[in-house]
């Protein structure tokens, strides 16, 4: 397995989009499919922020993001961790962990201090990352924690 950058190979932009968008659409009501791609045209442009990493294997395995804000109400807290996704057959094995730690290790690499992201369900798979709770909060009418990690 290995972790590139989706700039590097958007023939997987349309399967991830569809990942992310099956994966999270009660978080986005209303967004469509069309939508989310054009969103995430930012993250082939080749910057840091936005950009997401993909774990590959011959094919797409998963993907991480990091971006400039995540919540529209927390605008206050930059950047986030965002989009951490493992097709159903391949987890469990690690390879969201290798891309959490893959974006850790850029963000520490451009001096960013302090990461954001937020979770419906997945709260202590974070924690055991070393991920703290920020805090507990409703978003788009879930209930979600806000965690964050000092890059350090």
């Amino acid at each position: 397995m290995k972790i590139i950058n989706l700039a590097d190979a958007p023939a997987y932009l349309q399967t991830l989009a569809a990942w992310h968008h099956e994966e999270w659409r009660a978080l986005n009501p209303g967004q469509t499919l069309e939508q989310r791609m054009q969103k995430m045209q930012a993250h082939l442009e080749g910057d840091f922020i936005p950009s997401t990493y993909l774990a590959v294997d011959g094919q797409l395995l998963g993907s991480a993001a990091i971006v400039e804000s995540d919540m529209d109400n927390r605008k206050d807290l930059s950047p986030w961790l965002a989009s951490v996704y493992v097709d159903k057959q391949y987890r469990q094995q690690g390879i969201g962990s290798r891309l959490i730690r893959y974006i850790v290790d850029m963000a520490k690499h451009k001096e960013i201090k302090k990461l954001y992201l937020f979770t419906p369900d997945q709260e202590y798979f974070y924690q055991r990352l070393g991920w703290q709770v920020l805090e507990k909060t409703r978003y788009r009418g879930v209930e979600v924690t806000i965690l964050n990690y000092s890059v350090e």
